[in-house]
């Protein structure tokens, strides 16, 4: 039988009150677990933000956003793990309903046409404008 991978992505908010090299370490230990169990597709670390609400009396949180594939069983391990360690304020894992290693590589393809556009747009500008 073939193994079902899916594509996931998770967000969790670390707590920066002990510090940036705290913060650091608990970021780089779930990166590692989930780089050892996943195939990591994006990682968006989008760092220290203010909360819309405050959370255990703490305004700020780090925020880091990672998309991978995986097997089924795998985000309720990872949800398992951000429950126990006190320093993951907040966390949520959400199962995609595509392939997100598939929609990363189109979205590449379309970013690579429109700067080669671009390029060609510039050869051809400046000779109308000698004209």
């Amino acid at each position: 039988m073939e193994k079902v991978i899916n594509s996931y992505e998770s967000l969790f908010i670390v707590d920066v009150t002990k510090g940036e090299t705290e913060t650091e370490a608990t970021v780089n230990k779930f990166m590692s677990v989930i780089e050892a169990n996943a195939e990591v597709i994006d990682v968006a670390k989008w760092g220290k933000r203010r909360l819309a609400y405050a959370i255990n009396d703490m305004p700020e949180g780090y925020y880091v956003v990672v998309t991978f594939k995986a097997e089924p069983t795998f985000p309720g391990e990872l949800d398992r793990l951000f429950n126990i360690d006190e320093t993951i304020m907040r966390s949520m894992i959400i199962k995609l309903e595509y392939d997100a290693a598939a929609k990363k590589a189109e979205k590449a393809a379309v970013a690579e046409t429109e700067a080669e556009a671009e390029v060609a747009e510039e050869t051809i500008a400046p000779a109308t404008d000698a004209e």
